[in-house]
């Protein structure tokens, strides 16, 4: 969440940068100043009171002591009438606290100052385009992927939604090769700088708040209600919360991690929905950092540097996009999405997005460090898929689709293919 003591001090530079997000800025800081003030006035009535009791307290005893029976019940009197004052203002103080806290969860982040500005995607920026051609490719290449992956037995949406329903997916033979070789590469290439974790699947619902994924897409989730736990969308959830209440020594702290993901995509449906553009569950590796304010431009160059590197190295067409200011995630501050480019489909597809979210995650999940110059401070954190398996593998199928139906497999991935190099059709069972 943004920092209240931001709204007291400089209001209208809060309203100008939520303003830039296409919301009523004045309005909103205004709303969140004149809670602030109230949770402060109750506050402070509130420490009054209390002291005001204390020292009444010390004066019953004293009338007691002197034998001032009359004094010592007046004084008593007047101590529960406070006391009664006070339980009613502790009330407010948590409604007021409560309002303020509730507004200030579904204020989005401030976009960073070099952020562009923009009403929606359309008016997102297309920073490179890297090894793109379009006469390049050739006409075995623009078969979509499903088409292939049917025709290889690599891919079985039929049964996966006889299982599950619509958009769950089933990969079979070399495509769930492929799937863990995806990963399995994301992993070795960042294991350099990142320590990998596994993190639960499942988590509380305080650490899907910490990363600002509730309340605001609490539509989007999957909510186990029985036990109150949430799957995770991302990697990105738990590993924020890692270090959640801690105060961290050295920074900055680099983790990653290989999860299942799960996500309603409740407002895509008929919308890119074929084969694996769009489906409830994936794998992914996320690639996560704490830092200080001073580290974060460098290590979310260095997020995307990496995430990049690894659709080079598996010979696919991409483009960097600079998401602007309407098109924002609400937790993040700045934003650059990859997209690869599928043949088949003929689309450019969202493969990765590596965003900084200034202090705004690790001010919900009270995630601090130890400054140089002493005292504590809130971290920054940054995270980017560095590869989500569904639209690589997707794009990679249609990329490397050879003239014979096969598909030929980038070098960087044979090592983690037994020798293959080519998907060929699948000799497991298939239907009569």
């Amino acid at each position: 969440m943004i920092d209240i003591r931001l709204v007291r001090t400089d209001p209208e530079l809060v309203s100008a940068a939520l303003s830039r997000r296409g919301l009523d800025g004045a309005a909103v800081v205004d709303q969140l100043a004149g809670l602030d003030r109230r949770n402060r006035e109750v506050s402070a009535r509130g420490d009054q009171l209390r002291s005001e009791i204390k020292q009444l307290s010390q004066e019953v005893g004293a009338a007691h002591k002197a034998g001032d029976k009359e004094r010592a019940g007046s004084l008593a009197d007047r101590s529960r009438s406070l006391g009664d004052e006070l339980k009613v203002l502790e009330a407010e103080a948590t409604e007021a606290a409560s309002a303020l806290r509730e507004l200030l969860l579904d204020t989005p982040n401030l976009p960073a100052p070099d952020c562009p500005d923009g009403a929606n995607e359309h008016d997102n920026p297309v920073l490179r385009v890297e090894g793109y051609d379009e006469g390049a490719y050739q006409a075995h290449q623009r078969v979509p992927h499903w088409e292939t992956g049917a025709a290889l037995g690599i891919l079985d949406l039929e049964r996966g939604a006889r299982m599950s329903g619509s958009m769950f997916a089933m990969l079979r033979g070399g495509g769930a090769t492929l799937a863990r070789a995806l990963c399995q590469l994301a992993l070795d290439r960042n294991a350099d700088a990142f320590e990998e974790i596994r993190p639960p699947t499942l988590v509380r619902t305080d650490t899907m708040i910490s990363t600002g994924h509730l309340p605001k897409f609490v539509d989007e989730a999957y909510h186990v209600e029985r036990d109150g736990l949430w799957a995770i969308p991302t990697a990105e959830v738990p590993l924020t919360s890692l270090a959640r209440d801690e105060i961290l020594e050295d920074l900055p702290v680099r983790l990653m991690a290989h999860t299942s993901c799960f996500r309603r995509e409740a407002g895509a449906a008929g919308r890119d929905t074929r084969g694996l553009l769009r489906v409830h569950e994936f794998d992914k590796v996320e690639i996560l950092a704490y830092a200080t304010p001073e580290q974060a431009p460098a290590v979310h160059a260095d997020l995307l540097a990496r995430a990049e590197g690894t659709l080079a190295a598996l010979g696919l067409a991409y483009r960097v996009v600079d998401i602007c200011t309407g098109d924002l995630g609400n937790s993040s501050t700045r934003t650059f999405d990859l997209e690869v480019y599928a043949p088949g489909c003929d689309l450019w597809l969202e493969a990765s997005s590596v965003s900084w979210f200034s202090d705004y995650q690790a001010r919900r999940a009270n995630i601090r460090y130890r400054r140089a110059e002493g005292g504590n401070a809130i971290a920054h954190t940054l995270n980017g898929s560095a590869l989500a398996v569904p639209r690589v593998w997707a794009a990679l199928v249609e990329t490397h689709r050879q003239s014979d139906g096969t598909v030929s497999l980038p070098e960087a991935l044979q090592p983690y293919f037994r020798g293959a190099e080519r998907l060929t059709a699948n000799a497991g069972y298939r239907k009569a």
